[in-house]
């Protein structure tokens, strides 16, 4: 009876593209909202941390392609692999640049101070390694 309601649940929840969608829609929307942060009141800030770093401030304008770009494209199901990787590289520097301080420690509730670094990482490799699926705008092509 047990392994007659799970193999029912298996059949029922059985929808590999969706959850595609859904992994897409998490990682590429909420990361799109950090995005819109640095569009709306720029890349100072940034720009600021490379200079104290000896790097040149302009890079920091590469930050909207990881984080706008990437994600539009992750949501949109177009290029989804190669931008995941964007993502992916965007939070390994983000986590150079203000993470690796804070790589053992805890916040003020008692979450891992880098955990949504570590989040955006691990969902955008998945995304890469999964790809678009079926629900994607460019359709059963070599594009999605």
């Amino acid at each position: 009876m047990v392994e007659t309601l799970l193999n029912n649940i298996n059949r029922l929840l059985h929808h590999e593209d969706m959850g595609k969608l859904l992994l897409r829609l998490a990682v590429g929307g909420l990361m799109l909202f950090h995005g819109l942060h640095k569009l709306i009141d720029g890349v100072d800030g940034i720009s600021a941390m490379l200079m104290a770093k000896g790097l040149p401030g302009v890079i920091a304008y590469g930050v909207l392609l990881g984080e706008v770009v990437a994600p539009l494209l992750i949501i949109l199901g177009v290029l989804t692999r190669p931008a995941a990787l964007v993502l992916a590289f965007t939070m390994v520097v983000a986590w150079l640049m203000v993470g690796t301080a804070k790589t053992w420690q805890l916040d003020a509730v008692g979450a891992w101070a880098i955990e949504s670094l570590a989040y955006f990482f691990i969902g955008a490799l998945a995304v890469a390694l999964l790809g678009a699926g079926r629900f994607s705008l460019a359709g059963n092509t070599s594009w999605r």
